[in-house]
């Protein structure tokens, strides 16, 4: 079946990433941030901060991502503080956030590659593991030059209820796109997050340039290789 849509991962993947270093990186300026403007204990919100983003990674598609995360904090902090303190959160987004992209490097194959499927009239998501908030993901794909409308969708933690390595996050895409998951490419870096997009009847692509292989696989048995070898890809299936 042909290829009516390419999802691409962000982190590692569109943009070339040290993953290590930038959850150090976002880890630190977040609770630093917070720590100084919102008053909270740091090992406090480190530790809420790691129980949100679990309950995003368990969520089930009954509530969205963004709706996971903040029910723990206003159970840690109470309701109350937290209504107060999340225009302090989205602060740190605009001033502190882009201190994280000392971790990336640019490239020029993320935007040649986008703008050939654009050109080809195929749908393009940027199916960045939905973590974050949109002012976060905008960001971070911003330093290779793409912006939010180089996608037909791009998940976020306000618009979805599930996340990668959960199989309903991928089936959930398609139905938003109203295409098969038979006729979709998932490209990314993580062999445990993104190549399980094939168990559900996507053509998969894993990217080597950074890449993350958590539990050691046998990566021969998908596509593999460089932006270049992905654009070659790319270019025969379509």
């Amino acid at each position: 079946m042909s290829i009516k849509a390419v999802l691409f991962d962000l982190d590692g993947t569109l943009l070339p990433l040290d993953q290590d270093l930038f959850i150090k990186l976002y880890f630190k300026e977040i609770t630093e941030y917070l720590v100084k403007n919102g008053g909270y204990d740091p090992e406090a919100f480190m530790k809420a901060m790691w129980q949100g983003i679990g309950a995003m990674i368990n969520n089930d598609g009954s509530q969205t991502n963004e709706e996971a995360f903040w029910a723990v904090f206003s159970k840690l902090f109470g309701e109350e503080r937290v209504k107060k303190d999340y225009p302090v959160f989205e602060r740190f987004y605009i001033e502190r956030f882009s201190n994280t992209k000392t971790a990336s490097k640019n490239t020029v194959w993320s935007k040649r590659i986008v703008d050939f499927l654009k050109k080809r009239e195929k749908a393009v998501v940027l199916a960045t593991n939905p973590v974050f908030p949109s002012i976060a993901t905008n960001n971070r794909m911003g330093w290779v030059g793409l912006a939010p409308n180089d996608f037909d969708l791009v998940t976020t933690y306000e618009n979805i209820g599930y996340c990668k390595p959960n199989p309903h996050y991928y089936t959930e895409i398609a139905k938003r796109i109203g295409v098969l998951p038979s006729e979709c490419l998932m490209v990314g870096n993580d062999v445990s997050d993104d190549m399980i997009a094939a168990t559900v009847g996507m053509d998969v692509f894993l990217l080597t340039d950074c890449l993350i292989n958590s539990k050691n696989e046998d990566i021969s048995k998908y596509p593999n290789g460089d932006f270049e070898q992905l654009f070659q890809y790319i270019k025969a299936k379509i």
